[in-house]
């Protein structure tokens, strides 16, 4: 009788498996981690994320891990090149409604700032920018966009009462 292929067992009674993408707090691709069987079955294994890790499996993620490098390598340097882009532009105006003393009626936010940046040609998405609170002041601040791979920069934002 010929048995059918099983799961590698990890040494806390999960099953073992081969990410073959970074997985937020589990690991890096490549990397060879134990998770309970019921998270590898139906969430790791049908999303594509992970990989049983047989002989024929390793060779496919190196040759896949070489490619993904590469393609990461130009996803920085674009980056980079935006985050230069950025740091040279004088910065974005957004108009909110706000009483005499410049107090806002309402807030501006990571969608705002997103939005002036994207009006701009900028690609910024709402979780690259990093505020400590919304702005509920008009002003000029420094808002710190994270584009990813530990790329950061700093955008101006002047915050001016609307002329309605």
């Amino acid at each position: 009788m010929k048995q059918r292929n099983q799961m590698l067992k990890g040494k806390h009674g999960g099953m073992q498996l081969v990410l073959t993408e970074d997985v937020l707090y589990l690991g890096k691709q490549g990397d060879v981690v134990e998770v309970k069987p019921g998270y590898g079955r139906n969430y790791l294994l049908p999303r594509g994320m992970a990989t049983v890790p047989t002989e024929h499996n390793l060779r496919l993620l190196e040759r896949y891990k070489i490619r993904v490098r590469q393609a990461r390598e130009a996803r920085i340097a674009d980056l980079k090149a935006l985050a230069e882009q950025i740091a040279k532009m004088a910065g974005i105006t957004i108009e909110a409604n706000a009483n005499e003393e410049g107090h806002l009626y309402g807030s501006v936010a990571a969608p705002e700032i997103s939005k002036g940046l994207k009006s701009k040609g900028m690609p910024i998405d709402l979780d690259m920018v990093k505020l400590e609170g919304p702005i509920k002041e008009t002003g000029l601040y420094a808002v710190k966009l994270n584009l990813g791979y530990e790329i950061e920069t700093e955008v101006r934002v002047a915050v001016i009462k609307s002329q309605k």
